[in-house]
């Protein structure tokens, strides 16, 4: 049996150095896995990206239009991708890549399997996801509710999945915009399972309920939000927040599920017993 060794974790900070609660949560969620060490790369302010010699990589959220690249980030972080997809079409021991909002984005229009366009009107809020046929198939959402919740917000989507493209990288569509929201003609994709290493959400997965009440709570936050989007949006953001099986069971299910299964994976290669989700 080889000698156990901590799983590294590379979390790709996509926030362009503004606030945000997004990086704090996915630190906090890989803190209860007690063999995860993460070191954290500023991509976008700092322009740093980390190498190949992680095993889980997280692409967090961010602010901006995904196709308007400011500084020359792009020219290092979207190579990483390729450098990324590339070794695991090559070796048994994936690279395990999440991709969060933003990120999600960006790797949609990267590998061509959907198209960026502005909404009509933002998203902002707690709002239901529906699972796509293959979505109900998928490992990763076994145990989640359909529809299930997941916090948006985001002035930009991906439309028009481009089935061609999705059939020969063997990806698929697991989850979109539940139609009964107010939302432009075309739904958008909410999540994907790119390989069976990679999977992106269009929603924030990492969104812990104690902090987005906190958020809530804010009184510059609650007056911008009630300004912007009315006292209806602020009120049903707290409730789906307090609400046990809406966030939290997203929360709970599908980011510490897919770092789980990465482990396993990882445990597997070097012949060390899996481990447990956190409690």
């Amino acid at each position: 049996m080889q000698t156990h060794r901590p799983i590294r974790m590379a979390i790709l900070d996509m926030n362009k150095n503004v606030e945000n609660m997004g990086l704090a949560s996915i630190e906090r969620i890989a803190d209860q896995f007690g063999v995860i060490e993460y070191d954290v790369f500023d991509v976008r302010h700092e322009g740093k990206v980390p190498g190949l010699d992680y095993d889980i990589y997280i692409s967090s959220g961010g602010p901006g239009h995904p196709l308007v690249m400011e500084g020359d980030w792009d020219e290092k972080y979207f190579p990483l991708l390729d450098q990324l997809w590339q070794y695991n079409e090559k070796h048994d021991d994936k690279k395990f890549v999440f991709f969060i909002c933003h990120s999600f984005q960006l790797v949609c229009h990267h590998l061509g399997i959907g198209t960026i366009s502005t909404r009509a009107k933002e998203s902002f809020g707690i709002v239901p996801v529906d699972l796509t046929e293959e979505g109900k198939e998928d490992p990763l959402f076994a145990f989640i509710n359909n529809p299930f919740y997941g916090a948006d917000f985001r002035k930009y989507e991906v439309i028009f999945p481009d089935e061609k493209r999705l059939n020969d990288l063997n990806a698929v569509v697991t989850a979109m915009e539940n139609p009964d929201l107010d939302i432009d003609e075309n739904r958008a994709l909410m999540a994907v399972r790119f390989s069976d290493a990679w999977f992106g959400t269009q929603f924030h997965p990492e969104a812990h309920p104690d902090g987005m009440v906190h958020y809530l709570r804010r009184p510059d936050k609650k007056e911008m939000i009630i300004d912007q989007f009315g006292l209806d949006t602020y009120e049903e953001m707290m409730h789906n927040a307090l609400h046990p099986e809406r966030l939290a069971h997203t929360r709970d299910m599908i980011l510490p599920g897919f770092i789980k299964n990465a482990i396993d994976a990882v445990m597997a290669r070097r012949k060390v017993v899996a481990v447990g989700m956190p409690s």
